[in-house]
């Protein structure tokens, strides 16, 4: 069995470190009590709830983040957590401290739970063996982020009425996208239909689930499509420049309006961000008041980061 599924069965905590190992069961869970927090968030501006009063979380991003970190922390504070950020740059890893003595003194503290950021490939799933509190990942390496995942399902739900059935194309750089691993164990998990469209130096040797078509050509991957989710290079992940001329690749491989209408008159277009204007997708893609879901995406990370939080805290 999976040393993580063994910890994750034998810890009093209630661990988010990956999708790969949540059921389904557990996953629509999240969407719908996700779904019950934006309509309260919709229904009255600055709704907020002391389900978490009193509770103190550690937010420990090693890599740098805005969208993710900010909706973590309004998340918390909606259900009425205190937060407190810690900074690599002024802790005492500056001193040369070690990254386990540095989560062991900071599990000493005894938070109500950690959300981590980090380069290291599993390293969420190292910290959960090391505190005694629930350990939530917002991304690590080209591994995971399981709330990015999360919360794109409620936006295409949202948007489209279901998952199961639809056919999802994800395209840009596979091989080093935490998101896109995420995104294919859960929508796998709903029933969607998987395809990738990449240049081949970006397409992964192995992809993390079955089933996944492979194209190599936006002409040849879109048609049919129900949702484009568009990802950015991420060159921070990358040995070498595998594209060294952006502007070619975006000739070839960026999304417009014109070639989002390849997938279909009804097909709508998403982005994790940070989006990369003018070399993943255009203005008119990112910008369009009806098929881009951009912005959409960004609201339903604080609902869908609150029902993660409240699952894991609400019950300790």
């Amino acid at each position: 069995m999976d040393l993580f599924i063994i910890h994750f069965m034998q810890s009093k905590s209630f661990h988010l470190t990956g999708i790969e190992e949540l059921p389904k069961e557990e996953i629509e869970s999240l969407l719908d009590l996700a779904e019950s927090y934006h309509q309260k968030l919709n229904a009255k501006e600055g709704w907020s709830s002391d389900l978490l009063k009193g509770k103190v979380l550690f937010y420990l991003f090693f890599e740098n983040s805005t969208r993710t970190r900010i909706s973590f922390e309004m998340a918390a504070k909606r259900l009425g957590a205190s937060v407190i950020n810690w900074n690599t740059d002024t802790s005492s890893m500056q001193k040369e401290e070690t990254f386990l003595d540095t989560i062991q003194t900071l599990g000493a503290m005894k938070p109500d739970g950690v959300v981590i950021r980090h380069s290291e490939y599993n390293a969420p799933y190292f910290v959960s063996t090391q505190m005694d509190c629930p350990v939530i990942n917002a991304g690590d390496s080209y591994h995971e982020h399981p709330t990015q995942a999360l919360l794109d399902a409620l936006t295409i739900r949202q948007a489209k009425g279901k998952i199961e059935g639809l056919t999802i194309t994800i395209c840009g750089d596979i091989a080093h996208s935490r998101v896109a691993n995420s995104n294919m164990y859960l929508l796998s998990k709903l029933g969607a239909n998987i395809r990738v469209i990449a240049p081949q130096d970006l397409m992964p040797q192995k992809f993390p689930v079955s089933k996944v078509e492979t194209f190599t050509s936006l002409k040849d991957g879109l048609p049919g499509s129900d949702i484009v989710m568009t990802l950015r290079l991420q060159k921070e992940r990358m040995q070498k420049s595998l594209i060294p001329d952006t502007g070619e690749y975006f000739k070839q491989f960026g999304m417009t309006m014109e070639r989002l209408d390849l997938a279909g008159k009804e097909a709508m277009i998403m982005h994790p961000g940070p989006i990369n204007r003018g070399v993943e997708i255009a203005d008119d893609a990112a910008d369009h008041p009806k098929r881009s879901l951009i912005k959409q995406q960004v609201a339903n990370g604080i609902p869908m980061r609150m029902a993660v939080l409240d699952r894991a805290l609400s019950k300790g």
